[in-house]
């Protein structure tokens, strides 16, 4: 690839694709209790890529908040007008509303989404009953990243990183680029994150794709290192690749949360 490079055509989502999406609790399906679970996007991405796990959610009576975060599914020149702290904020906005209307919450993320569902509970403590994380991003092995904050001055993007599937004919609708502003900023948070894991102490179950091909092995083994929280399980998924909410495991991934969230909400009283 030759610099500069101005990145592919900008044309924009179909806003009904990328809409974000909001249900009440139906208490009358979780044992009388309205139990509320925030559902987040990753980088690049969009609620496209969790929309069926919110949708089965929402079937077993959660309320749900599935937020567009900002900067994305518009056009990937948006996204370098953003940061991490416009997407933490959003994340939070999410929870605040789950936590007035109900009488518990979770957080379920996808890549960034993880990593931004940590984040919530680093910050929020037991005010969050646990956390699911997908192929959650808090670290990379990549050395390229070490130029991102003078890259991103030079070249406005890369080449995307959507669409690491294994099942055929899937598509989470993602931007064909990785914008370089807006990625310098997610991995600043995500050194800030990494500082802050031993302040999680709430339940976290955390999905891994043996092949994936977008977070490596160095944010399980952040996680193994730096959380506190006593009730942690990792689970190995061997039919995905990374956006294993669209992929083969998907099925897996919504019953063993479902089970998970009915387990960390009743146990939070």
């Amino acid at each position: 690839m030759k610099l500069p490079f101005s990145g592919a055509a900008d044309a924009p989502l179909d806003p009904a694709l990328v809409a974000p999406m909001s249900t009440a609790a139906r208490p009358e399906l979780t044992g009388g209790r309205r139990i509320g679970v925030l559902v987040q996007h990753g980088f690049t991405g969009n609620p496209a890529s969790m929309r069926p796990w919110a949708e089965d959610l929402a079937a077993r009576g959660y309320a749900v908040e599935m937020p567009l975060l900002p900067g994305h599914g518009t056009r990937w020149q948006d996204l370098n007008r953003t940061t991490w702290a416009d997407w933490v904020a959003t994340v939070e906005g999410a929870y605040d509303k789950l936590s007035a209307e109900n009488d518990a919450v979770v957080a379920v993320g996808l890549s960034m989404g993880g990593a931004l569902c940590l984040r919530l509970a680093a910050d929020k403590g037991e005010g969050l009953a646990g956390i699911c994380l997908v192929n959650p991003a808090v670290d990379t092995l990549r050395k390229d990243v070490k130029a991102l904050p003078v890259l991103k001055h030079v070249v406005p993007a890369m080449p995307g990183i959507a669409n690491d599937i294994k099942k055929p004919g899937a598509d989470e609708h993602g931007y064909p680029m990785t914008p370089l502003k807006a990625a310098a900023s997610m991995f600043a948070g995500y050194a800030d994150l990494r500082r802050d894991l031993p302040r999680i102490t709430i339940p976290v179950l955390f999905f891994r794709s043996a092949d994936d091909h977008v977070v490596d092995i160095s944010s399980s083994r952040a996680l193994n290192a730096g959380l506190s929280s006593k009730d942690f399980e990792e689970r190995v998924l061997d039919d995905s690749f990374h956006v294993a909410t669209l992929d083969n495991d998907a099925p897996r991934i919504f019953a063993e949360s479902a089970e998970f969230i009915d387990r960390v909400t009743q146990q939070q009283g």
